[in-house]
């Protein structure tokens, strides 16, 4: 990637998956980035306070800020659309123009599986863990079921690849989207032992240098005082 162009800014926290996706795929684009870190809450440097607000309305993390652009984007999906549309020129982590309509749809599908069934059903379990004011049972239950449910479809996709990547083509944004919510299974007091594919794909996925990188960068960002 050019080194004329000017650093994006990432922002997140490092209590979440989200963020991560974003700087997995700026990584291994090569394309240079900041991190600033927001914490929670309505303070001055919260993600619901009013400077956070300005640049997403949701006040949620990941939001990008491109110079280059002039774009702002948020929500990790719009996010990372961005950056495959804007810098992905050569379609290594994505669908290009010769794809075929399947390969598009798959592409697409499975994005759209994490962040409206997997993500969702393991965030509600994490929140029901740990955040909730009240004891209840009977949600840890439902979204324990559930997530665990959505790694039985996930075990039975990354065996078709040998648990090298989501897509049978090989590594893709989609892997990307999904490690961060996999490595994480933990915090919800859920494990992998049952969904051996699984455990292979996080394993493999998780020595890629751009994911260690992006993890490494996005623990020393910049904190938003």
């Amino acid at each position: 990637m050019s080194n004329n162009i000017k650093p994006l800014t990432l922002h997140a926290h490092v209590g979440g998956p989200n963020p991560f996706k974003v700087a997995i795929l700026l990584e291994g684009l090569n394309i240079p980035y900041n991190v600033k870190i927001w914490d929670f809450g309505d303070a001055s440097n919260g993600v619901k306070g009013p400077n956070f607000t300005k640049i997403n309305e949701n006040g949620r993390v990941p939001a990008i800020e491109d110079p280059n652009t002039g774009v702002v984007a948020w929500e990790s999906a719009a996010c990372v659309n961005y950056v495959l549309r804007k810098y992905d020129t050569s379609h290594k982590y994505g669908p290009g123009p010769s794809a075929s309509d399947q390969d598009h749809v798959d592409f697409d599908k499975w994005t759209s599986f994490l962040i409206s069934t997997l993500g969702p059903m393991q965030g509600q379990l994490n929140f029901f863990k740990h955040y909730n004011a009240e004891k209840n049972d009977d949600a840890v239950k439902r979204y324990t079921e559930q997530t665990y449910r959505c790694y039985m479809v996930l075990d039975a996709q990354v065996k078709k690849s040998d648990g090298k990547s989501i897509l049978e083509g090989g590594y893709s944004a989609v892997d990307a989207h999904f490690y961060p919510w996999v490595a994480s299974i933990g915090y919800g007091g859920l494990e992998l032992s049952k969904y051996p594919n699984v455990q292979k794909w996080v394993s493999a996925i998780g020595e890629r240098p751009e994911v260690k990188a992006a993890y490494e960068k996005i623990g020393k960002g910049e904190k938003v005082e």
